[in-house]
């Protein structure tokens, strides 16, 4: 289980463990908040097309599916 702090979430580079359409590497460029400023979400840049994904900030999280950092 990755640890993170959703307040240094933005900018934060991702490692995709199974790549997909050969999109492996992610920069969160946007978080999502509700009116009371609690982060629900990010959006996921891949760095190959510049393709945006929305995903709950939690799941970055998930060790099996992401890395922190570029691997």
């Amino acid at each position: 289980m990755n640890r993170l702090n959703p307040e240094k979430l933005l900018m934060s580079k991702w490692t995709a463990v199974q790549p997909k359409q050969r999109e492996r590497h992610f920069i969160v460029n946007r978080l999502i908040c509700t009116e009371d400023e609690t982060i629900i979400g990010c959006v996921l840049e891949a760095v190959i097309n510049k393709n945006n994904y929305e995903t709950d900030w939690r799941e970055l999280q998930d060790s099996t599916r992401w890395l922190m950092g570029w691997k």
